[in-house]
């Protein structure tokens, strides 16, 4: 005789917890001090910085460069190592996915920024007819 057991549809009252993000284990071990222990996001933020001490105190581009470069060193950083530590914040395929389209977006959008693009894209040329203004 089976018995047949009812099962709500809706969500529990209190959360019993939920699971780490795959990979999300300290790169190194406790024997050595947090900074060291999670060194993928401590080298991904320390090169944001720089990029972003770049930005602050010389030209735009190559610090926004640096930038858009540290997302996308995240990115090989979190396909490439088994264990990331606090680089690991939702799937493995999540976290690469939106590191390499920000960091690229940031890459190319720098390129292509005005004045003296380092990139031309044709496309852009009229861009201004485009959006409405008039050339003087």
């Amino acid at each position: 005789m089976a018995i047949k057991v009812s099962r709500s549809r809706r969500r529990p009252v209190k959360t019993t917890g939920t699971l780490p993000p795959e990979g999300s284990a300290a790169a190194l071990g406790r024997s050595h001090v947090l900074p060291v222990r999670q060194w993928p996001i401590t080298l991904v933020l320390g090169v944001a910085c720089l990029g972003l001490a770049i930005t602050w105190f010389g030209d735009f581009k190559p610090g926004l460069l640096t930038v858009g470069c540290s997302l996308l060193l995240g990115a090989v950083l979190r396909l490439t190592l088994p264990e990331v530590g606090m680089l690991a914040v939702r799937s493995r395929f999540t976290d690469i996915s939106v590191l390499a389209f920000l960091g690229g977006v940031i890459v190319l959008l720098t390129l292509v920024a005005q004045p003296d693009p380092w990139l031309h894209l044709s496309v852009l040329d009229n861009i201004g007819q485009l959006i409405g203004r008039q050339r003087h």
